[in-house]
């Protein structure tokens, strides 16, 4: 679990709830349903307006990263690649075989499989490489959904705070009902900018970083795996790869 996540996301809640708690203001001011139906509602209609199908449904795949981060080991990534040019150097390209029959990751299956199949360096990396685009374009891309949902819901949240003003101008006949009136109404504004604030936006952040993470870690495997293609010398690979250490 991302322990800095979670501690993010309480530590938001507790400093708004208890700064309105601090200024003399009740939990009860800050709940109403039709506010919280008017900014959910018309933020999420808007994001599917915009949105392409495959874009939403990543999203809703990736959004559990946010506490369930991937694991993104690149000491261990390394090691792997060095152990893999030790089995390429005293067995040969064709000793990789079982190696890639046996590996998880399907991204690192592939370059060994391209390799054990005999295929040239500059092909590993033309190949590969549009396998690091593709998956990290359709992740970027997934997190601008919440980027989006982050964009909306603070306009819709005005929305709807002018929609509550309306109502209670429509009773001006009743002094008493104003004040709590106009309370009530820019609720909707409160939840549009906190929840774009406090959660869509640093989510959207988040899930892009994760993905150029990955990405990061994925060069890595296409440097040891073209390394390895040309010949080099194990001692000379991990070299190279801790580079991409951060």
């Amino acid at each position: 679990m991302d322990v800095l996540s979670l501690i993010g996301l309480i530590l938001a809640f507790v400093a708004i709830v208890g700064g309105n708690y601090l200024e003399g203001g009740h939990l009860s001011a800050l709940l109403n349903g039709p506010a919280a139906l008017i900014v959910l509602g018309g933020t999420l209609g808007a994001v599917l307006l915009q949105s392409p199908m495959s874009a939403f449904k990543r999203a809703l795949q990736i959004a559990r990263w946010i506490l369930f981060p991937p694991r993104i080991d690149l000491a261990g990534g390394i090691d792997r690649v060095v152990s893999w040019s030790l089995t390429a150097r005293k067995e040969g390209l064709l000793g990789l075989e079982t190696v890639a029959e046996t590996e998880l990751d399907s991204y690192a299956r592939k370059g060994l499989q391209l390799l054990v199949d005999g295929a040239e360096p500059e092909a590993i990396r033309s190949i590969l490489e549009v396998d690091i685009d593709t998956q990290e374009s359709r992740d970027v891309q997934a997190a601008k959904v919440f980027e989006s949902m982050g964009g909306y819901a603070p306009t819709i949240g005005i929305i709807g705070a002018v929609m509550g003003l309306i109502h209670v101008m429509g009773n001006l006949a009743e002094p008493s009902q104003l004040g709590n009136g106009i309370a009530v109404a820019f609720v909707a504004t409160i939840y549009g900018v906190a929840s774009a604030n406090l959660i869509l936006l640093p989510v959207a952040s988040k899930l892009k970083s994760i993905a150029i993470r990955q990405s990061r870690y994925r060069e890595m495997l296409l440097e040891g795996i073209l390394s390895i293609a040309e010949g080099e010398n194990p001692r000379s690979i991990e070299l190279k790869l801790q580079g991409f250490m951060e």
